[in-house]
């Protein structure tokens, strides 16, 4: 039967209708993808702002658990001084495992000294005071070469992440012999330029946790860390 006249114009209508109704859809489909994607690339901005800012609050998190760790190993240390008249004889993980970084006639010391750990065992109940929050390990020993593999961590494979001023085992040296105390570094996050030429590898980047003689910690730049190495214990 042939469509009337009104049939068809409303039929017309419908189908016009709907071809405008898809293509203002596909717009508004358009510009909540557009919409999307400027969502998406604000985000990423705030990440790429906010995220040293986080990593930055974790890494000052992390120093002020390490140096918390330093002081308290330092009140064990001068307790241990105190009733042995002498600083620990104990090793770090470097002079104990590469002893060929000291000189000949400290070389069987070296391989006779147990590590610190072990020698504080009775003056330190909590042993998860030796590791080092930012200890990720390491591959060799300062710039020598030598090999010395540290992973996943210095603590986990040596039971302590820091380092000792060996030269207070090898000189037999308590507190009264030191002749700069405020100076002269005991323990620290990473080893220093007398094991070698240099360091290569640390795992506190370029600031570092020191314990002094006289029992505080203070956090210092390359150059303090140098320094402190360099003073004179007698």
């Amino acid at each position: 039967m042939p469509l009337k006249v009104g049939t068809n114009a409303l039929f017309i209508n419908y189908i016009n209708c709907q071809a405008g109704g898809g293509e203002e859809s596909m717009k508004k489909r358009g510009f909540a993808l557009v919409e999307i994607l400027v969502v998406v690339a604000i985000l990423t901005i705030l990440m790429a702002i906010l995220l040293p800012a986080f990593s930055g609050v974790r890494g000052a998190a992390r120093r002020t658990q390490c140096a918390s760790n330093l002081r308290q190993l330092g009140e064990a240390i001068q307790l241990y001084a105190t009733d042995n008249e002498r600083y620990p004889r104990g090793l770090d993980p470097a002079d104990k495992y590469t002893p060929q970084i000291w000189p000949p006639e400290y070389q069987q010391t070296m391989a006779d000294t147990p590590l610190l750990p072990v020698v504080m065992d009775p003056y330190v109940k909590n042993k998860s005071l030796w590791e080092c929050p930012s200890d990720y390990g390491f591959d060799v020993c300062d710039t020598t070469g030598i090999p010395l593999p540290t992973r996943p961590s210095c603590y986990e494979k040596y039971s302590m992440s820091y380092f000792y001023r060996t030269e207070l085992t090898l000189l037999n040296l308590a507190d009264e012999h030191l002749s700069r105390p405020v100076e002269t570094n005991v323990l620290e996050d990473g080893s220093g330029d007398w094991h070698g030429t240099g360091v290569t590898s640390f795992w506190s980047s370029k600031r570092y946790n020191i314990l002094y003689a006289d029992g505080h910690v203070k956090n210092v730049d390359r150059d303090g860390f140098n320094a402190a190495w360099s003073v004179p214990l007698r």
